[in-house]
């Protein structure tokens, strides 16, 4: 298998900044696992195009813009002591947005409204994403990837809001409908205390929105620090010190300076750089 980008992230003139205030350049630039997703997993890909790993690469830019160095991660499915081997050379985990999870890896049949599935991206970032939390790796999940976080910790998921919640408040805002991706869908609730509170500072915040799935039981260690109007879970994070972090949008989307975008991929970076200094010493 091959592993596609459709171009090469430019290095920012000022890396050094996820340093932080006060602290020196960074000497080593943390690197950073990004999971992909099987190319034929994507509807309208010809199955005559050879077997492939691919990711967006706003996510990839959203890393290197505060100064962590991502890598592609492979779906080596059937050879997991290979995904250990390039999990041991990490100093951070983002498990990016994608196609849904299969209701088996929670315990469910699948429903008629799920959509295109991925079972390799699902075995490889279930215990990529459970590596990490037993070591204290950072983790980052936006959109898909707080599911795979929820799911991996023992959590569900509804697998078709309109279906079973009945909700009005749209959630599938894709652009296959018409929407911008960087249209802003609706507010959600930050919780009182949380680690995303602090991150951006603000009670609430307006948010992209494309999933039609979202986190129905919450998964063990975890809590819940951000709901939609509709009480539609949108974000998850950790309940202890090590940073773990889902969120059910899309900050890569949007510009790198943007308030609601860079604190929280600024603090993943800064505690990777922590997490790679512990595991050097």
């Amino acid at each position: 298998m091959s592993l596609l980008m459709t171009s090469a992230p430019t290095r920012p003139a000022a890396y050094d900044t996820a340093a932080g205030e006060g602290r020196a350049p960074l000497l080593r630039r943390p690197v950073i696992g990004v999971t992909t997703q099987t190319l034929h997993a994507i509807e309208g890909i010809p199955a005559g195009l050879p077997d492939s790993w691919v990711m967006n690469q706003r996510y990839f830019r959203a890393v290197t813009a505060v100064g962590g160095a991502p890598v592609m991660l492979p779906l080596f499915d059937d050879d997991l002591a290979t995904v250990r081997a390039v999990y041991e050379r990490l100093d951070g985990l983002l498990i990016p947005g994608g196609v849904d999870m299969q209701p088996a890896t929670y315990g469910e049949a699948t429903r008629p409204e799920v959509g295109r599935l991925d079972p390799a991206r699902d075995t490889v970032e279930i215990q990529l994403v459970r590596w990490a939390i037993a070591d204290g790796m950072p983790v980052l999940g936006l959109c898909r990837g707080a599911q795979v976080i929820n799911v991996a910790s023992g959590g569900s998921l509804w697998q078709d809001i309109p279906a079973q919640l009945g909700t009005t408040l749209i959630h599938d805002c894709y652009p296959t409908r018409g929407f911008a991706r960087d249209h802003l869908a609706h507010p959600v609730a930050l919780a009182a205390g949380s680690r995303l509170e602090a991150l951006l500072d603000a009670p609430s915040v307006q948010v992209n929105s494309m999933h039609h799935q979202s986190v129905k039981t919450l998964g063990d260690g975890l809590l819940i620090s951000a709901v939609a109007p509709d009480g539609v879970v949108e974000a998850v994070e950790g309940t202890g010190d090590a940073f773990v972090v889902g969120v059910q949008w899309h900050p890569e989307v949007f510009d790198a300076e943007d308030p609601t975008t860079r604190p929280i991929f600024e603090a993943f970076v800064a505690a990777s750089i922590e997490y790679g200094e512990r595991r050097a010493a």
